[in-house]
């Protein structure tokens, strides 16, 4: 067989060799058809997410893939993978081709795993392409009524005067809210005993009770509590205050000079997805982030909407990996 102006002259070649060359040139012609960038999307789509169904990273990716799929005519199919603190979403996404048909959503647990977690089989900053970062959510702290304490000077004058007596409560060891209170115990030069629950519901139980003094928590379930007076909001976790937290302070205006966690959610692509496709995504995801049913829903929870570039999200996702990495050194937490 030889290849010319004329085209392909099939003489001495066999019926096999034409059925292996046929199947070769139409998977080619597929495959490049699949995954070029000028037809994209041209299949559904499916966006990974860390999380069980009906919390803020679900809620978040179902919203912003309805968005998708209303410009584009393709369904986003979101895949909830939970377990391993986020991690087998973020392997099975780093694995997945680089084609922008498996998304994944990033969140600040991918900044606490690789010193939390003893092994992990990816690199969040070399295996991903970071689109951009949604939003930022805010915890807040808050204590029993008994606690007297009205601001954050207040309950660190009280800390100090009985070290090691305070109990904070959160979701969990290597949480960020737990971590929140590791940082905060580190700047305030403190001491106070953190007490894990398996979520926001037992430990909210619990501050309410009185069985714990302190809570770093979630905006969204803690909120309600403060309203009704069960519990009293010292501090936000944030560099601003929030509207869904009223006249709440930030810890930053209390004296915590740069004091800034919370939670945050994006989208990244696996590395090596063409920069058509990733410009694509970023255009349609941060137009996504304007529709009013998004920011009504997040905005419950103290959100700071960002939409940012790929390069800033990257750049912030570096520093989150060395601030987290240094309060979870700092407090010994461990997840073997």
């Amino acid at each position: 067989m030889t290849i010319g102006k004329q085209g392909i002259d099939m003489k001495g070649v066999n019926k096999r060799s034409l059925v292996f060359l046929l199947v070769l040139l139409g998977f080619g012609l597929k495959t490049s058809w699949a995954q070029s960038p000028s037809t994209y999307p041209n299949k559904p789509i499916r966006y990974l997410v860390g999380y069980t169904p009906a919390g803020t990273a679900d809620i978040l990716a179902r919203a912003v893939g309805q968005k998708l799929y209303e410009s584009w005519g393709q369904q986003v199919v979101v895949e909830n993978r939970p377990g391993g603190g986020t991690n087998i979403a973020t392997e099975a996404a780093a694995k997945a081709a680089p084609d922008g048909y498996t998304l994944f959503m990033p969140t600040v647990a991918n900044a606490i795993n690789p010193t939390l977690l003893p092994k992990i089989n990816h690199d969040i900053i070399k295996d991903f392409i970071h689109i951009t970062n949604f939003a930022k959510v805010p915890g807040i702290v808050v204590v029993h009524p008994s606690v007297p304490a009205r601001n954050m000077k207040q309950l660190i004058a009280l800390a100090k005067a009985h070290p090691g007596e305070l109990r904070h409560g959160s979701t969990g060891v290597g949480s960020p809210h737990h971590l929140a209170g590791e940082i905060f115990k580190t700047m305030a030069g403190i001491k106070m005993i953190h007490v894990p629950y398996k979520g926001a519901s037992p430990a909210l139980t619990d501050v309410v009770a009185g069985h714990i003094e302190i809570y770093f928590g979630a905006m969204v379930s803690t909120i309600p509590h403060v309203n009704s007076q069960r519990v009293r909001a010292l501090g936000v976790t944030s560099l601003k205050r929030v509207a869904a937290a009223g006249e709440t302070p930030t810890l930053d205006e209390q004296g915590l000079k740069g004091f800034d966690t919370g939670s945050w959610f994006g989208m990244s692509v696996p590395v090596g997805t063409s920069a058509e496709i990733v410009n694509k995504l970023h255009d349609a995801a941060t137009k996504a982030l304007l529709a009013p049913n998004i920011r009504d829903r997040m905005s419950k929870e103290g959100a700071e909407f960002l939409g940012d570039t790929s390069e800033q999200f990257t750049a912030f996702l570096k520093q989150e990996l060395i601030k987290w990495g240094k309060a979870v050194k700092d407090s010994g937490a461990s997840a073997q």
